[in-house]
């Protein structure tokens, strides 16, 4: 059952460079997310797919528009601040898994327990992860020596491992093979389950299938 808005932004504008050379690539986007829900964007390469995950993350500014993340509005607040909201709200999944290669399996899950703030428990619930999605194997090997889906497996634990209320995923499956691809699908069905929010941008045909909702970004906007 879909719960309450986690996630929501109207109006958002982005545009790279500056001059006639300047590219609007949002325009007006509104988009919204609930708990317990998976909600899958797509769109041609170079749409802006990305972008909106960023903004939507706090991890880039938009140039206008309206972004609230557990209830907290983003827009307008100072760089340490969103700090705070990304790591108490919010859990990133990227393609490239970004995993730390001198670390183990383990100590990449656990890295962001290692951050001012984290809960007590944090390096609890990243063990107990770990156990719960198969990876004890992986766990204490370097990223060079686990698979594609195993590294993305561990890449999901990680951006779980503080419970966020949003889990935002970009093209999470775009490097796996299909058999790693749906296990990693599957943990973001269950992530939404638990009752977060996820939004994932993808060209994946399987994760829309997995989707309560899809949404198209065309022209700087999104439509279903």
């Amino acid at each position: 059952m879909v719960g309450v808005i986690v996630v929501a932004a109207r109006d958002l504008v982005k545009s790279y460079g500056r001059g006639r050379a300047a590219r609007r690539v949002l325009d007006g986007v509104a988009i919204e997310g609930h708990a317990g829900e998976l909600v899958a964007v797509v769109g041609r390469s170079g749409s802006g797919k990305s972008t909106l995950l960023h903004l939507l993350g706090a991890l880039d500014r938009p140039d206008d528009g309206v972004i609230e993340v557990a209830g907290e509005r983003l827009d307008g607040r100072p760089e340490r601040e969103l700090t705070r909201v990304r790591r108490r709200h919010v859990g990133f999944v990227f393609q490239f898994f970004h995993l730390v290669p001198e670390l183990t399996g383990e100590e990449n899950v656990l890295l962001p327990t290692r951050l001012p703030g984290s809960a007590a428990d944090a390096p609890a619930r990243g063990r107990a992860l770990i156990e719960r999605l198969g990876l004890n194997g992986a766990a204490s090997r370097l990223p060079h020596e686990l698979s594609g889906g195993e590294q993305q497996r561990l890449a999901v634990a990680r951006a779980l491992v503080h419970d966020p209320q949003l889990v935002l995923a970009d093209e999470p499956t775009g490097n796996l093979d299909a058999e790693s691809g749906a296990a990693v699908l599957g943990l973001l069905r269950a992530a939404a389950d638990d009752g977060r929010a996820v939004v994932l941008v993808t060209h994946d045909e399987a994760a829309t299938a997995a989707a309560d909702r899809v949404l198209r970004l065309v022209d700087g906007r999104l439509v279903p």
